[in-house]
């Protein structure tokens, strides 16, 4: 079997066609779900994409992994996805990023420019082509292009012929290249020329991650042009900002941000938003042109799982970028098609980033670690309903930033939260800060924080509870399973009764 993992980066849950959006325009990934699984109820683990990743390619939850923020090292004594794939027979191709950071402990050069950066890659990963923001690659296949490609990457995100157009939104204006010529055009351009030249007999594993609609948000013409801003829904929020901050601390310190504050003005708010959903469209003919390239070669042989690192506020409770404990920072989608899956269905459990690690191993019949805090998809794949499913969806946030510490009082230690989200509310637990509860069913949008409400003093402590339970059951096992016996160390499950 080969295996095909695609990551389209700040992808909301809502972005999807087949999902109903009156502004997505994803037909290559609505022809995907139609003959595979979609997850409507799929959530990341963490933002920002650094430690989000560290997430989805390691299985564990993010009190496991400790990779707490871009640029936080990832302990070197875990395994991945791609290390797994390797020892499975596999060569793991990364096209694109994993925003890893490397455990110093494993540097002996202090100037190894690996230390430096968050946009390192993953151990295990065969590099075809490596995409940091500053996209030196795509830049250089540009100019391959006839492109006069300025110093910096920057300036290739205007078009100052076009800013101040009448009538439209600041991010508006069209960029400075071709549709044909996006870094997702690129990427699909590299990974075609690669798999065109393995072995016909070869099973392989590639993983394809699209940077946009990662901010900046602009699109090539004509996807910039392509949603009227006029039919964009709104924002879910408060009236105002000073009403938004006073739900919780938290996000009233997130607010005084300008690098996540959304826009104030109405027509820069709906452009913003319409210029996502033309950003996407156009990552999506993209993946259209990779998966038709598949279909014409092996692609009843493949695997193919698309989801994404996080979403995105895009002006929800007057948030853009990924952040604090909102769904529309976590909510994602999950598409999964390929050999043994039961077509055309949607799923309505709680999954989450951790479970696909686990799933792509069972799938090539590989062994899942112990350090896998997720659980496989497969009898969701094969059409079967699994017994004991988790009742909920669980995340977490660090938001250790000296600066908003300080403003909020607490330690960096302290700078935290964990979520537990299930069908009828939301608990936000933070180490340091008050915590946050909502009620689902009267407040889907999550605009009324009920936590110090004495009517709902019961439902926080038994979500508090719940939390709580699941903190204590999800540390890593990948030791505490086993255990020293006269015959050596084995699976501890595998002794019997400790107490003789």
């Amino acid at each position: 079997m080969n295996v095909l993992l695609v990551t389209i980066d700040q992808w909301r849950a809502d972005s999807l066609g087949c999902a109903g959006h009156p502004c997505a325009r994803t037909p290559t990934i609505d022809r995907l779900a139609a003959r595979g699984v979609r997850f409507t109820r799929h959530f990341a683990q963490t933002a920002p994409c650094g430690p989000s990743r560290a997430s989805l390619l390691s299985g564990m939850y993010l009190h496991n992994h400790r990779a707490v923020d871009n640029g936080t090292p990832l302990d070197s004594r875990f395994t991945n996805l791609a290390l797994e794939l390797r020892s499975a027979g596999y060569r793991p191709t990364l096209f694109g990023y994993t925003d890893t950071t490397v455990d110093p402990r494993t540097v002996d050069d202090p100037d190894d420019a690996r230390l430096r950066t968050y946009e390192g890659v993953l151990a295990g990963f065969d590099i075809e082509v490596q995409l940091p923001e500053a996209a030196d690659a795509w830049l250089e296949w540009l100019r391959t292009k006839g492109y006069d490609v300025p110093a910096s990457v920057g300036e290739l995100y205007e078009d100052r012929d076009h800013n101040g157009a009448e009538g439209r939104g600041a991010s508006w204006a069209p960029v400075r290249y071709a549709s044909e010529h996006t870094e997702a055009a690129f990427l699909v351009e590299r990974f075609i020329d690669w798999h065109s030249r393995l072995p016909h007999d070869e099973s392989w594993a590639a993983h394809v991650t699209f940077l946009r609609p990662h901010p900046p948000f602009v699109a090539p013409a004509p996807w910039h042009d392509l949603i009227d801003p006029a039919i964009v829904p709104m924002p879910v929020r408060h009236p105002d900002i000073d009403r938004e901050g006073a739900v919780h601390p938290m996000v009233a310190a997130a607010l005084i941000v300008d690098a996540v504050r959304a826009p104030a003005s109405e027509p820069d708010t709906r452009q913003l938003r319409a210029t996502y959903w033309g950003m996407l469209a156009e990552v999506d003919e993209k993946l259209g042109w990779l998966l038709d390239h598949l279909d014409s070669t092996d692609a009843e042989d493949t695997l193919v799982i698309v989801t994404s690192d996080h979403g995105e506020q895009l002006g929800d409770h007057w948030l853009i970028q990924k952040l604090g404990y909102f769904d529309s920072s976590y909510h994602i989608p999950l598409v999964i098609a390929g050999p043994g899956v039961v077509g055309g269905r949607t799923v309505e459990h709680f999954t989450e980033n951790i479970d696909l690690m686990p799933t792509i191993l069972a799938g090539v019949g590989a062994p899942v670690p112990a350090q896998c805090d997720g659980v496989a998809l497969q009898p969701f794949l094969r059409g079967d309903e699994p017994e004991g499913w988790r009742d909920a969806a669980h995340w977490e946030w660090d938001f250790r930033d000296p600066a908003t510490s300080a403003l909020l009082g607490v330690a960096l230690h302290e700078s935290n939260l964990a979520v537990l989200r299930d069908g009828h509310g939301k608990y936000v637990h933070f180490a340091g800060l008050p915590a946050a509860f909502y009620d689902l069913d009267e407040d889907p949008h999550e605009l009324r924080n009920r936590a110090d409400d004495p009517e709902y003093r019961d439902r926080v402590l038994d979500y508090a509870q719940r939390l709580l339970s699941w903190r204590l059951s999800t540390d890593d096992q990948t030791l505490a399973r086993l255990i020293a016996t006269p015959d050596g160390i084995v699976p501890v499950e595998e002794t019997g009764s400790r107490y003789r």
